[in-house]
């Protein structure tokens, strides 16, 4: 069955970009892969195929309906949108994802904001780079207030893989963390309080988010819950850009109330008029803090695990 099977992945760069390996999984099957597939080229690349692997390429249900050999789509990544998952299932066709391949990358990025914003090395560096301190009549010079970290308030807001492991990262440096989740918790480190979100919002001084899009969440930081933060707090989002009304954080950006570090965007990629991109005291990075070599490399073995285990009947990490 696996020399007979075709598997085609129809956009491995932003997994792949040549520095990781395929071999592995072209020794299941008949590998075509692809950097980038638009959506008019979907259906040509995809026929014929039994295994499909996609990140950000969309399979909808007008699509499946035209791929009547499919069998399998492998996400690869921890989101499923992109897939049409009811359709999916009436065409018998298995879904499946890639779950907690990063929260140590994600986690680390997240810290890599926050140090952005509290011991200002870029600022610092570039003031260096331009002969600043060669000029400079003292040992050392500070350009803008450096903070640190112990002893501030941590607020996090989810306690998945990601979110816990920021909050274990916060203690570690002395914070202390308020926590606000769906799911109550009982069995939390000391230094972690369970807290209500209005007041996550109004004690802590940093705040990152760690909780999935949904209706609920859509737009939860705005113009209001903004106001509730302290002045010179730093909000973190590494999350989904859709969380925070980009409009509301320009303003309040702008108005010197707060920084920010953020890792996704409302689209992506951005548009050239999204009112971040021209914002002060904001740190963006390209939704990449998933990407470590370590934690790329982690999601493609667990990817190909799983279409090893779909090809010998036990399916794992199923979303449909």
């Amino acid at each position: 069955m696996t020399e007979a099977v075709k598997i085609v992945v129809l956009d491995g760069y932003t997994l792949n970009s040549g520095d990781l390996s395929w071999a592995p999984l072209a020794q299941l099957g008949q590998l075509q892969v692809y950097d980038r597939t638009g959506a008019e080229d979907t259906l040509e690349r995809a026929r014929g195929a039994q295994i499909l692997l996609t990140n950000k390429t969309v399979l909808d249900a007008d699509t499946l309906r035209q791929l009547p050999d499919v069998r399998y789509i492998g996400v690869l990544a921890t989101g499923y949108n992109v897939v049409d998952l009811q359709a999916a299932a009436a065409r018998g066709i298995v879904v499946t994802n890639v779950p907690a391949y990063g929260p140590d990358a994600v986690a680390q990025m997240v810290f890599a904001h926050i140090l952005h914003h509290t011991q200002r090395v870029a600022q610092h560096h570039e003031a260096v780079a331009a002969g600043q301190w060669s000029s400079s009549i003292d040992f050392c010079f500070t350009l803008a207030p450096l903070t640190s970290l112990s002893g501030k308030q941590l607020g996090v807001v989810g306690y998945g893989d990601i979110g816990s492991q920021v909050a274990r990262i916060g203690l570690a440096l002395g914070m202390n963390v308020l926590l606000h989740t769906r799911t109550p918790r009982t069995d939390l480190p000391d230094g972690i309080t369970q807290v209500p979100l209005e007041t996550l919002y109004q004690q802590a001084d940093v705040i990152s988010l760690h909780c999935p899009l949904s209706e609920t969440t859509a737009g939860m930081i705005n113009r209001q819950t903004l106001a509730l933060m302290k002045p010179g707090c730093i909000l973190i989002n590494t999350a989904r850009g859709g969380l925070v009304d980009e409009a509301a954080l320009a303003e309040a950006l702008h108005a010197g109330h707060l920084r920010a570090g953020v890792d996704v965007l409302s689209s992506e990629p951005p548009k050239t008029d999204n009112p971040l991109l021209g914002a002060p005291n904001i740190s963006i990075t390209p939704h990449n803090a998933w990407a470590t070599t370590e934690a790329r490399q982690k999601l493609m073995n667990i990817a190909i695990d799983n279409v090893s285990a779909f090809l010998h009947g036990n399916v794992q990490h199923q979303v449909n």
